[in-house]
């Protein structure tokens, strides 16, 4: 089981980080929304929002993903770290598959490089907040500090 830090100092840090990721997406959506209504759902025009070229599909996904991730980051439990944790590795894997078709009719998302890149780098902004913003009891927190001070040696039998 891998081990995430409980309690992390920053931890307020990391869920203001993750709410502007989510205001800027659901901002994007909205625009994108605005600029792409009338349109076919998965149409490939050189429609703009933001920075970042975009369809109705990918508005609309991003309106819904966008007010997932302020839904998380408005949350001080663990419900928080599990989207985060999702949101990143959803938006990883997503910049991943769309820059493999990127020149390709399969593109139904219209990704350009640019949005590859910014998807990545929230994918990875995001998957670095899930994993530092768990929250626990502060017995274990304090547990955790101490281990880290005075690690227990571990005992190997032959």
């Amino acid at each position: 089981m891998p081990h995430f830090p409980v309690n992390h100092p920053a931890r307020p840090l990391y869920r203001v980080l993750s709410g502007l990721i989510g205001v800027y997406i659901l901002v994007f959506g909205v625009w994108g929304v605005a600029e792409t209504i009338g349109d076919s759902l998965f149409a490939r025009n050189s429609t703009w929002a933001l920075g970042l070229r975009t369809n109705l599909a990918f508005s609309l996904a991003s309106v819904i993903f966008g007010i997932f991730l302020i839904i998380g980051a408005s949350r001080r439990t663990n419900l928080g770290h599990y989207m985060n944790l999702t949101a990143g590795v959803v938006f990883l894997v997503t910049s991943i598959l769309m820059m493999s078709v990127l020149q390709t009719g399969a593109n139904f998302l219209n990704f350009s490089m640019s949005t590859v890149v910014v998807s990545m780098l929230f994918g990875l902004i995001l998957l670095g907040t899930g994993l530092y913003d768990k929250v626990g009891p502060p017995e274990s927190a304090e547990a955790e500090l101490a281990n880290r001070k005075h690690p227990v040696a571990d005992v190997h039998r032959r």
